[in-house]
């Protein structure tokens, strides 16, 4: 079950997500940009299988926020089961924001970005994850323009880049 949420992320209702995806009810998401030791982002192709953007890379780990489920309990949720891996330290928020779909109301998610470090290995879940690896900055923005990333993961990439020079 998801929470429903109005423009201002108050909680209106609850739907399975099945149904608030096939109906384009704004639900809350959690993006997480994992970096490892050496300050390397991972980045990974999502499945085919994936109802929301298959086959699309991604730079963030993260999903969707269960109905009575903090962003802060679903980023670390999220990221220990994309990773695949237990005992993350807990991700930093960093900001927050409301991703609109290209204009597309179906595609609208109340959304929080956040950060983490993980020096564990990583066993990514085959069912979410086609293949991953952890890329440097400079090696992420040279894929941004030849790969095709998921749109929503773009924006808040973008976003990041954009807080980070404030």
């Amino acid at each position: 079950m998801l929470d429903i949420v109005d423009e201002h992320d108050r909680v209106i209702g609850r739907a399975p997500r099945a149904e608030a995806y096939a109906r384009g009810l704004r639900h809350r998401c959690v993006f997480v940009l994992a970096r490892d030791a050496e300050d390397r982002v991972f980045v990974h192709r999502r499945t085919p299988g994936k109802l929301v953007f298959p086959s699309l890379y991604d730079m963030f780990v993260g999903g969707v926020v269960g109905s009575g489920e903090s962003y802060d309990d679903a980023a670390l949720r999220e990221a220990e089961e994309e990773l695949g891996v237990s005992g993350l330290p807990a991700p930093t928020p960093l900001f927050g924001f409301l991703y609109e779909g290209g204009g597309d109301p179906a595609r609208s998610w109340w959304s929080r970005v956040y950060e983490v470090r993980c020096t564990l290995p990583v066993r990514p879940q085959p069912e979410e994850v086609a293949w991953h690896s952890f890329l440097d900055e400079a090696e992420l923005a040279a894929r941004l323009g030849t790969w095709e990333f998921v749109p929503d993961g773009a924006e808040a990439y973008r976003r990041l880049l954009a807080h980070r020079t404030r």
